[in-house]
C-alpha cells in the first residue's frame, strides 16, 4: 500500500492526535466507575468500552499509556464496586425493581441473589464477566452483609482478571492491524460508533425503566451471601 492510500485511510481519525489519549483516559475512567458503582451502569456498554479504548490508543502506539490506563481502571472499577457495595449495605435494594420493568425487575434480582448465593466468593470474580450482575453484585453483596474483606479480595480478583485483558486484547489487536491501515481505521471507527450508539440507547433504556413505579415486594437480599470458596 502506498503513502497516499495510507493517509486516506486515516482519514477521519485525525481528530485522535488531538484530543490525545487524555480524552480517552477520561471517558473509560468514568463510565468504569458509573458502571461498576451505580444502577445506570447496568445499561452501559462496558466491556466493549475497555476493548474499543485499546483499539483508539493504538492509533498512538504507546504500549505505556494502554498498561497505565489497564491499571488506572483496575483501581477505578475496584473502587466502584467498594462504593456499590457501601451503598447496598445502606440502603438494599429496595429501590431498584420497578413493576413491569424489562431489567430492572425483582425476577433479575431474584436470579442474581441466588448465583451469589450458590457461588459465594467467586460468584463475586466471575460476575465481572456477565454484564448485567456485574452492576448488581456489589449491590446484592452489601445488601446481604457480605464479608467486606473478601467482597474486596473478590471484586479485585475478578477486576484484574477483566479490566487489562480487554484494554490489551484491543490493543494488541489492533496492533495487528498495522500492515493493513484501512482495516485499523475501520475497526477504530466501529469501536467508537458502538460506544456512542450503545450509551445513547443504554441512557434510553434506564430512563423508560426508572418511569416505572418502585416494586415494593419484600427485598429477597435480606439473606446472607453464601461464603463459599
Amino acid at each position: 500500500m502506498n503513502v497516499a492510500s495510507i493517509e486516506a485511510a486515516g482519514v477521519g481519525v485525525s481528530w485522535l492526535d488531538t484530543a490525545g489519549p487524555l480524552l480517552v483516559w477520561v471517558i473509560v475512567l468514568s463510565f468504569v466507575f458509573v458502571e461498576c458503582a451505580l444502577i445506570v451502569g447496568l445499561f452501559l456498554p462496558g466491556d466493549s468500552l475497555l476493548f474499543g479504548a485499546g483499539v483508539v490508543l493504538a492509533q498512538h502506539g504507546s504500549d505505556a499509556n494502554a498498561w497505565l490506563l489497564s491499571g488506572a481502571a483496575l483501581v477505578v472499577a475496584v473502587g466502584g464496586n467498594q462504593v456499590g457495595y457501601y451503598i447496598g449495605r445502606s440502603t438494599g435494594t429496595r429501590l431498584i425493581a420497578r413493576r413491569g420493568g424489562k431489567v430492572l425487575n425483582r425476577h433479575n434480582l431474584d436470579r442474581a441473589q441466588r448465583f451469589l448465593d450458590r457461588k459465594g466468593f467467586f460468584a463475586i470474580v466471575a460476575a465481572r464477566w456477565i454484564p448485567w450482575i456485574r452492576t448488581l453484585a456489589p449491590l446484592i453483596a452489601g445488601a446481604a452483609r457480605m464479608d467486606s474483606r473478601r467482597f474486596l479480595v473478590a471484586t479485585s480478583l475478578g477486576g484484574l482478571l477483566w479490566v487489562p485483558t480487554l484494554v490489551l486484547l484491543g490493543y494488541y489487536g489492533a496492533g495487528l492491524l498495522d500492515v493493513l491501515p484501512w482495516l485499523k481505521t475501520a475497526a477504530l471507527w466501529v469501536s467508537v460508533a458502538f460506544f456512542v450508539f450503545g450509551t445513547g440507547y443504554g441512557v434510553l433504556r434506564y430512563r423508560q425503566e426508572m418511569r416505572r413505579p418502585v416494586d415494593e415486594r419484600e427485598d429477597a437480599t435480606a439473606a446472607t451471601v453464601t461464603e463459599q470458596g
